[in-house]
């Protein structure tokens, strides 16, 4: 079709009785003559014609079908020179073309990608394998050299042109999608915005959409889905900022200073659910479960906090933000009453079991500490929440009061920022313990075995780095038996200690609990250590300021990075990288 005067509109003026949307029938266009005119083509394919495209440049339109004969037709506006036909077993369902590439794309019910010389119809450059369902839509994407591919189990393939290997391999857990059965889908799951406009890649389904923001260039910077590596991603823009372990599902949660969540598979390392933009485009601060192990809880750099269901990834409940400020810790109770703490210098109650909206109000709020709270321990057998400020104060609070039960303040008059906090719960449970050391602090790279029973009362303290000057930014222990203390500093170094035996009793400052292992699994700060029980055995869980996720056995063997290409099987030590 040709509009020949498209200053003026695109066909004849409607009438004044017309209302509403026109419908204009091919069969007569002959009364838009002035306006439009067009060509009628027959007989390009035997089966229904399913995508058009039109290379202005070369001036050849580009069809496709699903017949065996004629799969993919490029032919000359002009009817005058050689048409290009594709043949292949049962035909296309969608095709993309890259004039700057000279390169065609196809994907159909075979489940295959076909990538295909521009003048070449006899035979494809490769055949890329992998999806488990018949293929949607296929985009190619020349500014970083990839191919975008989706198939009708709602599974999202990145593939390389040049080397043909799957970059990345991402199940879209829409909320409409359900277990066992086939999502429905329109006939044009993709939408590719490239430059000049922001690039993006909108993927939908029913009536949800899914956008991922892309790299404008081969130095695939400014997208997680065009970044180059293993598929978790190493950009700063996706560093990972806060994980988790979840016994029940045996699933690793990661959040991301991209504003997104990404569930793994703890026993293969494979990706279960990506959460994107789950805050805007504000950096994910903390995290926590519900009681049941079923909901995710985020919390934001802007204050906000929402709850997720980690089946789906459906976003369940949106918490009232009590300020604008950064949440930096959550403590979830078993009645589901949630604990927040930040930059607003309070703790913020909510009632997240009995919600009946998916907005919810804050239930209580405690009162006002003194300085920015920058972390949080819950002690539930105790019934105590410990919260540190940003001058190095320590304030050890009742759950039932909602009030302070003991203020530790540093014993030297210097404000150090506290970096961590743990209750280790095992002792706490213990009642020929719980008046010694059941809490550890770290404040300028020392580590502190504290009392909560008297203002100061310091059972053990060491510098845990092995570098002067560090900081130590996270801690866990075997809270089943609290053996083991694993520090992880920011060098990017990281420390398991014996303390089955250490401050049960008053140490001298100097004396260390033994070191069991050390090594350094990121050069870049390491934001979360954690110990998990996984097949009745221990490993150690990362993440770090580069954006990798890892796991470790307890020898310092490393088991894998979340998102890397080859799966490996928790029971198989043969199938650990080391």
């Amino acid at each position: 079709m040709w509009f020949l005067n498209v200053s003026k509109g695109l066909f004849k003026k409607a009438s004044k009785k017309e209302k509403g949307p026109r419908r204009i029938l091919f069969s007569d266009l002959d009364e838009h003559d002035h306006m439009v005119s067009y060509r009628h083509i027959a007989n390009i394919h035997r089966d229904a014609v399913n995508r058009v495209m039109f290379d202005p440049g070369a001036d050849v339109i580009m069809t496709s079908s699903e017949s065996e004969t004629s799969s993919v037709v490029f032919t000359k506006v002009s009817v005058k020179q050689e048409t290009y036909i594709w043949k292949f077993s049962q035909g296309a369902s969608c095709f993309d073309y890259s004039s700057s590439l000279q390169l065609l794309v196809t994907g159909g019910k075979d489940r295959k990608i076909r990538l295909w010389s521009r003048y070449v119809t006899f035979s494809p450059l490769a055949a890329l394998r992998g999806h488990r369902a018949s293929v949607m839509d296929v985009a190619i994407y020349p500014a970083v050299g990839q191919i975008f591919s989706y198939s009708r189990d709602s599974e999202l393939r990145v593939w390389d042109v040049s080397t043909h290997d799957c970059l990345k391999t991402i199940r879209l857990q829409f909320p409409c999608v359900q277990p066992g059965r086939i999502p429905e889908h329109a006939a044009f799951p993709f939408l590719l915005l490239s430059p000049p406009f922001p690039p993006h890649l909108v993927v939908c389904c029913k009536d949800y959409l899914a956008r991922f923001r892309l790299a404008k260039n081969g130095s695939r910077v400014g997208g997680w889905l065009t970044a180059e590596g293993r598929e978790f991603g190493g950009e700063s823009s996706g560093s990972v900022s806060c994980a988790l372990y979840n016994p029940a599902l045996r699933q690793v949660a990661t959040g991301h200073a991209d504003s997104s969540v990404r569930l793994w598979d703890v026993q293969t390392g494979r990706t279960s659910l990506c959460i994107f933009n789950a805050h805007g485009e504000k950096s994910i601060t903390r995290m926590e479960l519900d009681s049941s192990h079923r909901k995710l809880i985020t919390a934001a750099s802007n204050g906000t906090i929402k709850v997720w269901n980690l089946l789906n990834g459906h976003n369940l409940l949106k918490l009232e933000p009590f300020s604008n400020s950064e949440v930096t810790g959550l403590a979830c109770l078993h009645d589901d009453q949630l604990l927040a703490a930040g930059w607003s210098r309070r703790i913020v109650q909510y009632d997240i079991g009995k919600a009946t909206d998916s907005e919810v109000n804050v239930k209580i709020s405690w009162e006002v500490s003194k300085s920015n709270i920058v972390t949080m321990s819950l002690c539930a057998s105790l019934g105590l929440v410990a919260t540190a400020s940003h001058d190095g104060e320590i304030l050890i609070w009742r759950i039932d009061t909602q009030k302070p039960l003991l203020h530790i303040r540093n014993e030297t008059q210097e404000k150090l920022l506290v970096d961590g906090l743990l209750f280790l719960q095992r002792r706490s449970t213990n009642e020929e313990f719980q008046t010694e050391a059941v809490l550890v602090s770290s404040q300028a790279g020392c580590v502190c075995f504290r009392s909560i029973t008297a203002q100061n009362d310091i059972y053990g303290k060491f510098y845990a780095p092995e570098q002067l000057g560090q900081r130590v930014l996270s801690l866990s222990s075997d809270q089943n038996k609290n053996s083991i203390l694993v520090s992880g500093d920011s060098t990017g170094c990281l420390q398991i200690w014996d303390i089955s035996s250490f401050a049960l009793e008053h140490e001298s400052f100097s004396e260390k609990p033994p070191l069991l292992q050390r090594w350094t699994p990121s050069r870049t700060p390491l934001r979360h250590v954690e110990v998990l029980e996984v097949a009745d055995r221990l490993f150690i869980l990362t993440a770090s300021d580069d954006g990798s996720a890892g796991l470790w056995t307890t020898g310092g063997e490393l088991v894998g990075h979340f998102g890397q290409k080859m799966m490996w099987n928790i029971t198989d030590s043969d199938t650990f990288l080391r």
